[in-house]
């Protein structure tokens, strides 16, 4: 399917993204605007008959053509999800309502080995700003690309943060590349587009700015990434629409914690308390979560070879031979008492040489910086 048709497939209404990838799916090698109006009925079924009339009238194309040509104009790449360089971590199961269509203005990888979500509120406390900037300095010596919305506040202090340390970053909006908003971050997009970023959005020239466009984007900010972190959210927002996204796309979700009663910690610590989210104290806690090997931010200091008692050595000696093991066989292949082992792998826990994993599993923590 050539560029036109694919932007054209992405403008069509009462499409969306699972309809469009369902005809993909069945008619891969096939130009979809050619297929007969009763072929196209049987594969979408009822619910879609305004895309089926659309498809069959190429009622799109004018506006497609347009778009094509905007995109030509201002260096614009469009990604359609058949497409080869269409972000890997988009194309899962789990994330079949991403959208068929992107349009990235900016060279960034969308498909780096490592990609946070930084988000949080709109309305944040220096401590909130400067948790985000921390955390993404942190991140430095891994490179990871940062993701986020542009929005004020948490999003804002995400980005900098990223260009002050030479991160590239990735800024999802919920508008059109014709515009930008917040107007007042117009300097900061330019910026991150200059550093090897990229604005990214579903949505052609033309589309007006719409506030319940603004949680739709946030799928894309969760998809993008391998892990989302909240740095500080009120008791509803569109941070906290994000976290629940990504784990629903079955992404690490981390929160900060803040002090008890503060507006804008009231969503990060319920997410805490209720188990949505893993609580994050620096960049190292999301490293052992994700199992990325982390030495530390310059000007920190952190202990790269681990000394291990009997005990703990025996433990991760079987973990490195059967690469997960539940309690039970732990305590099975050692021949220790459980109440021994129990204690041991907390131990392990601690220093961050042992991860646990659900169902009681156990794994080691993947570092080639220790030697166990």
């Amino acid at each position: 399917m050539d560029r036109l048709s694919q932007i054209a497939l992405a403008m069509t209404p009462g499409l969306g993204a699972t309809g469009c990838r369902r005809l993909l799916a069945a008619c891969p090698d096939t130009d979809i605007f050619a297929l007969p109006k009763a072929q196209l009925a049987a594969m979408l079924g009822p619910s879609h008959h305004e895309a089926v009339d659309a498809i069959a009238a190429k009622a799109c194309f004018a506006q497609a053509e347009a778009e094509l040509r905007f995109c030509e104009a201002n260096n614009i790449r469009t990604i359609f999800c058949a497409d080869a360089d269409y972000p890997e971590r988009m194309n899962h199961e789990e994330t079949q309502d991403c959208p068929a269509l992107l349009y990235v203005l900016g060279g960034a990888d969308l498909a780096p080995e490592h990609a946070l979500a930084v988000v949080g509120t709109r309305r944040a406390t220096t401590y909130g700003r400067d948790t985000a900037a921390t955390l993404v300095h942190q991140l430095r010596p891994l490179g990871a690309t940062i993701v986020s919305g542009l929005a004020y506040g948490i999003d804002t202090a995400a980005h900098r943060a990223a260009l002050d340390n030479g991160l590239p970053t990735v800024a999802v909006l919920g508008h059109g590349l014709d515009r930008l908003y917040p107007p007042e971050n117009r300097t900061l997009a330019q910026q991150i587009v200059q550093q090897g970023g990229a604005l990214v959005t579903e949505y052609p020239s033309g589309t007006a700015i719409n506030p319940r466009y603004f949680p739709a984007r946030n799928r894309i900010i969760a998809a993008l990434a391998d892990a989302t972190v909240v740095v500080e959210a009120s008791e509803k927002g569109g941070a906290l629409i994000t976290a629940s996204i990504a784990a629903s796309y079955q992404r690490e979700v981390f929160a900060v914690p803040g002090r008890l009663g503060d507006k804008y910690s009231c969503g990060t610590n319920n997410l805490i308390a209720i188990n949505k989210a893993q609580l994050v104290r620096d960049a190292a806690d999301i490293a052992y979560h994700m199992g990325w090997p982390y030495a530390g931010s310059q000007g920190s200091q952190q202990e790269l070879f681990v000394s291990l008692d009997p005990d703990e050595q025996q433990v991760v000696d079987l973990l490195h031979k059967h690469s997960s093991l539940t309690l039970d066989e732990i305590v099975n292949l050692s021949g220790r008492p459980r109440a021994k082992v129990t204690t041991t792998l907390f131990d392990l826990e601690m220093q961050k040489v042992v991860r646990a994993l659900p169902g009681r599993l156990y794994e080691l923590v993947r570092n080639p910086h220790r030697a166990y």
